[in-house]
């Protein structure tokens, strides 16, 4: 049976949500303004359908969007691929260059994945119902280092990749100005693991934001051990978040 039409569905899903909501544009603007000026680099690691690639190039950023999912990956091209100031990567992003199996959402996108772990820690847990990864292919993985080496060193990163954050964070060897990464709370595990990771790294202020609120739940940063604290309280209702790691 063709997959083509699911397909279609997904994608055209995801671009109906994440497109057209001009009050959330502009307040993902003003969250993004804290981080990057005209003329910085960005990487949009987990890119979807673009959504933040739009805001940082409203803000006069360039970007580097990585995207492994092809469906995704061609409306990536669509929307983006004439601006000379977005490079786009057809890859997933891991501890070292190669190929890993990646797990296709074909209806809900935004949460297909390359983690076995993220798929079992979603099955049957509350608010994840009728979420289904009926599709796998093989895709190429770099590395963020390497991403480096090819685009320059950004000013800014984010992380969104569906409970493979903390593997992504192993092929980083050095600290940037500023990163975020998404959490979940079935998977509170992995960011404990990404914040591990971080203050290795050198990281010790970090704040966080829950869902698609694009604010700030702490007026000040925290150290890493408050920032764990926080993470582990959250109700199971508040599903998912980005925490953000300052340099300096």
């Amino acid at each position: 049976m063709s997959v083509i039409g699911p397909v279609t569905r997904g994608v055209s899903r995801s671009l109906r949500i994440y497109y057209g909501d001009q009050a959330r544009d502009e307040a993902m603007d003003r969250l993004h303004a804290g981080f990057v000026s005209a003329g910085d680099l960005v990487f949009d690691v987990g890119s979807h359908v673009g959504d933040r690639i739009g805001s940082f190039r409203r803000l006069g950023a360039r970007v580097v969007g990585v995207e492994p999912q092809p469906p995704l990956y061609r409306a990536l091209r669509l929307l983006y691929g004439k601006d000379k100031d977005v490079a786009l990567e057809p890859v997933a992003v891991g501890g070292a260059p190669g190929e890993t199996l990646f797990h296709l959402n074909i209806d809900n996108p935004t949460v297909s994945t390359a983690s076995d772990a993220f798929l079992a820690a979603a099955n049957g847990a509350p608010g994840w119902e009728g979420q289904a990864w009926t599709r796998s292919l093989s895709v190429r993985v770099d590395t963020l280092d390497n991403l480096m080496v090819r685009h320059g060193r950004p000013r800014f990163m984010k992380i969104d990749v569906e409970g493979y954050e903390a593997v992504a964070l192993q092929g980083l060897s050095g600290r940037v100005p500023a990163l975020s990464f998404e959490f979940t709370t079935i998977q509170r595990d992995v960011a404990l693991e990404c914040l591990d990771r971080l203050e290795a790294l050198g990281y010790r202020r970090f704040k966080a934001a829950l869902g698609e609120s694009q604010r700030f739940e702490q007026a000040d940063p925290v150290l890493p051990d408050a920032m764990r604290a926080w993470l582990k309280g959250l109700p199971h209702a508040a599903n998912s978040g980005d925490i953000y790691a300052l340099d300096g």
